[in-house]
């Protein structure tokens, strides 16, 4: 069970469970995926609901890594994401609310 106190989100891949987080490391590996603009355009893309399929398939590989997952995205393309592509959006949506929010925000 994902604790979002944490900064974790639970997600399915081919029905199994997994963790995901946004560590520093994790936001560092996603910086870098990103082909332009910053974490903050990122967050702003998502906040404006005009992100990219491609900003969520780099969120949740980067989440999912931070959980301890050692996957790559090319494996997280041959998975079936519990829910979808609506669900890997809002988890991805999620994962970066988490990460930037303080403990007791909502």
């Amino acid at each position: 069970m994902a604790n979002p106190w944490a900064g974790e989100v639970a997600i399915r891949l081919d029905g199994e469970p997994h963790l995901a987080k946004l560590t520093l490391g994790a936001l560092a590996e996603l910086e870098d995926a990103l082909e332009t603009g910053s974490l903050l355009d990122l967050v702003q893309r998502f906040e404006e609901r005009r992100f990219s399929t491609r900003d969520v398939l780099a969120l949740i590989v980067a989440g999912l890594r931070g959980g301890g997952w050692q996957g790559s995205a090319a494996d997280l393309l041959r998975v079936e994401i519990g829910g979808g592509p609506v669900e890997a959006a809002r988890a991805a949506a999620e994962l970066l609310a988490r990460a930037f929010a303080l403990p007791g925000e909502s």
